[in-house]
């Protein structure tokens, strides 16, 4: 009995799941008729398009604009070559004027650097001179020095010079005399000519830079000559020019 029972419960619940797996297959199907109905695309004629009479007024307005304004960039092309003449000119003479300040702006800068190089080589000459001076005074008094060793280097004055020391060997003293005073006078001579030569050197630096003052001072004098005239000519010709002004001399 219950073997029959088993039997009846698993054939009744089969039939219940094939049944409703039916069921689930054609609510799918309807889906998916449903989805292919409302994705196809529905044509409709679009509406054709008439013109009203203000369109046709607005079109013919912007035609006649637009032939106006033809006419006038023809008239203003016709016009450009003189404006653009009077312009080139214009501007010509502006670039002429900027050169002219910006050559008399170089050459008073250029005439304040040789001003100040001129006063650099005067301080450089006075410095020199000052050495110069220097030399020759320690000069004077080493050749005076030497004047002094050769007159006792004489025999009457060295024996003159150690005749008021008591010894039993004069002669020894007097050797020793001579050879303080040729050693002396070596020492003296070595220094004087060092002397010179410094003397030649610093003879020939003062030289040096006294041309070169010698150049600057002309070269400034002409930049300022130069400038005077530029000013006259622009005076004359009614046309003020910025101009170098001349330099001071130092």
């Amino acid at each position: 009995m219950r073997d029959n029972s088993v039997r009846k419960l698993v054939i009744t619940v089969f039939a219940i799941l094939l049944i409703g797996g039916l069921l689930v297959d054609s609510a799918a199907q309807k889906r998916r008729r449903t989805r292919r109905r409302s994705s196809a695309p529905r044509i409709s004629n679009p509406e054709i398009y008439q013109p009203s009479p203000g369109d046709n007024s607005n079109s013919n307005s912007s035609e006649t604009s637009t032939t106006n304004g033809n006419s006038n960039s023809n008239s203003s092309q016709t016009e450009d070559p003189e404006s653009m003449k009077r312009t080139i000119r214009t501007l010509s003479t502006q670039v002429d004027r900027l050169t002219d300040k910006l050559n008399d702006l170089q050459a008073s800068q250029q005439s304040i650097v040789d001003l100040e190089r001129l006063s650099r080589a005067e301080q450089r000459s006075a410095q020199l001179r000052a050495e110069l001076n220097s030399i020759q005074t320690k000069k004077g008094e080493l050749a005076a020095h030497l004047e002094d060793i050769e007159f006792g280097l004489k025999p009457e004055n060295i024996e003159r010079s150690t005749a008021g020391i008591g010894t039993t060997r004069p002669e020894e003293v007097r050797e020793q005399r001579r050879k303080q005073l040729e050693s002396d006078r070596t020492r003296t001579q070595t220094q004087l000519d060092q002397l010179n030569a410094s003397e030649g050197r610093a003879q020939q630096a003062i030289a040096t830079s006294d041309a070169d003052v010698d150049r600057l001072q002309k070269k400034l004098d002409a930049a300022d000559r130069a400038a005077i005239e530029n000013a006259k000519t622009n005076s004359q010709s009614g046309a003020p020019q910025v101009t170098a002004s001349p330099t001071p001399t130092p």
